[in-house]
């Protein structure tokens, strides 16, 4: 059964970064589209980036110029670097595989 394990939340201020990390369990990892989603209190589940098997990248308008999706397929990880993070950006954050397997979620808190 594949397992999607999100690390790398936490609070922090505005202007800072944080790095989210995604382990995923199973085969065929480099086959897949991963992507980052968001929930903020009170909203709904929404697409922060995508990668796609090739390395193509998709970022929400919000989000572009200051976040950047990876991936390591030899680690079995995908990455997400928040740079610049604004209050807004508060939400819990989870790792997504082909659109159908998800992480538990990392808590993500920007304020000061």
């Amino acid at each position: 059964q594949v397992q999607l394990v999100e690390s790398g939340g936490g609070l922090v201020q505005p202007g800072g970064s944080l790095r989210l990390s995604c382990a995923a369990s199973g085969t065929f990892f480099r086959l897949y589209l991963m992507g980052w989603y968001r929930q903020a209190p009170g909203k709904q589940r929404e697409m922060v980036a995508t990668i796609t098997a090739g390395g193509g990248k998709n970022y929400a308008d919000d989000v572009k110029g200051r976040f950047t999706i990876s991936r390591d397929n030899a680690k079995n990880t995908v990455y997400l670097q928040m740079n610049s993070l604004k209050p807004e950006d508060t939400a819990v954050y989870y790792c997504n595989r082909g659109g159908s397997v998800w992480g538990q979620g990392t808590q993500v808190t920007v304020s000061s």
